[in-house]
């Protein structure tokens, strides 16, 4: 059965039905023979460094940060800025090698990751689970070792890795929660990026659930892309049991809802803070309308962010969108704040330390 427009197939259904049994999963013949311990090659794997890239949403912490006080910066915040992403990237490859050991039972019904290194039986578990001990720990020890508020922050990023991935709470098994869960770490890495160098304020609340809203956006899209290749009903509950309870509909409408609210807070934050703003919201609609049509691209880009550099006009698209968002906040138009009645805001950061 293919899974269309004209028959959005549900995936609800009896569990037991869908879902393949401990014993079938344990049984499952691996595609590879294990080895005694592995490649070192696979344990760096499934510590997947090439997802660090999703740090680079720190930036925005340290930009806002910068804008609110120039004075703190210089060289010398530039080995706490470079501390702050070398103990991001361990904790989140901490909580990656977690994901890739909870993972690999439903893995083994997916066309593409049955192969990953677990599940395909070149790691040996107990190891992996002592590399994510050790890669939380020091990514935690190098977080205390700038301050209080950093650190803070990293342990929420790990913390809701284990939110994610173990049970009893998973929230990756529970639809619309498995998106909200795994996007909250986008504001958590603002967070990471402003403490860094600003760590006795905390930066606007309507900037932080903006960009948690974003995120939710670019994971349920990535959710309907997988949705969709995937085509098998069964095949789809099997591997991810979220999928039980999706549909298409039902991922584009929480799609339309997660824009909505990032939008709405967005205009919050820029009204607050600096109305020049509002003239990038038609890129930022544009960026946003531009990467949902790539969700619907034959093999989509959306279900493998780590990928989306292939797509080279989204690429040029966001760098147009990130110039224009310094140049703006580098620049003040008086009549904008004439013809939108809004008074010029001097205002502090909301919290303090």
């Amino acid at each position: 059965m293919q899974l269309g427009h004209d028959e959005p197939a549900s995936l609800a259904g009896p569990a037991e039905d869908i879902r393949p049994s401990a014993a079938a999963m344990v049984a499952a013949p691996s595609p590879v023979r294990q080895s005694a311990f592995g490649s070192p090659k696979v344990y760096l794997a499934i510590a997947r460094p090439d997802h660090w890239f999703k740090n680079v949403f720190m930036a925005l912490g340290v930009v806002l940060a910068y804008f609110c006080h120039p004075e703190l910066f210089g060289l010398s915040v530039v080995v706490p800025i470079l501390w702050a992403v070398a103990a991001t990237c361990l904790i989140a490859s901490s909580n990656y090698v977690l994901n890739e050991i909870l993972d690999a039972p439903t893995d083994l019904s997916h066309p593409v990751k049955r192969f990953r290194p677990i599940p395909s039986g070149r790691v040996k578990v107990g190891i992996a689970y002592a590399e994510w001990v050790i890669l939380g720990v020091v990514g935690l020890a190098m977080a205390a070792a700038l301050n209080r508020a950093f650190f803070l922050a990293a342990l929420a990023l790990l913390v809701m890795g284990m939110v994610y991935n173990v049970p009893p709470v998973r929230s990756k098994d529970l639809a619309y929660l498995d998106v909200l869960s795994e996007s909250v770490n986008n504001p958590l890495r603002l967070l990471l990026g402003w403490f860094a160098v600003a760590p006795h304020e905390f930066p606007p609340v309507s900037l932080l659930i903006s960009y948690w809203m974003i995120g939710a956006f670019f994971m349920a899209t990535k959710r309907f892309a997988e949705y969709r290749s995937l085509g098998d009903a069964r095949t789809a509950a099997a591997y991810r049991k979220s999928f039980r309870h999706y549909t298409e509909l039902k991922l584009l409408n929480s799609m339309f809802f997660y824009t909505t609210c990032f939008a709405l807070f967005l205009g919050v934050f820029i009204i607050r803070y600096h109305l020049e703003l509002i003239l990038i919201v038609p890129l930022v609609g544009g960026f946003v309308s531009y990467y949902l049509a790539i969700a619907f691209k034959a093999e989509s880009a959306a279900q493998n962010p780590e990928k989306l550099y292939r797509e080279r006009g989204l690429m040029a698209y966001l760098i147009v969108c990130v110039v224009a968002f310094v140049g703006l906040m580098f620049v003040r138009i008086p009549v904008l704040y004439e013809w939108f009645n809004v008074v010029p805001s001097a205002a502090p950061p909301l919290w303090q330390f």
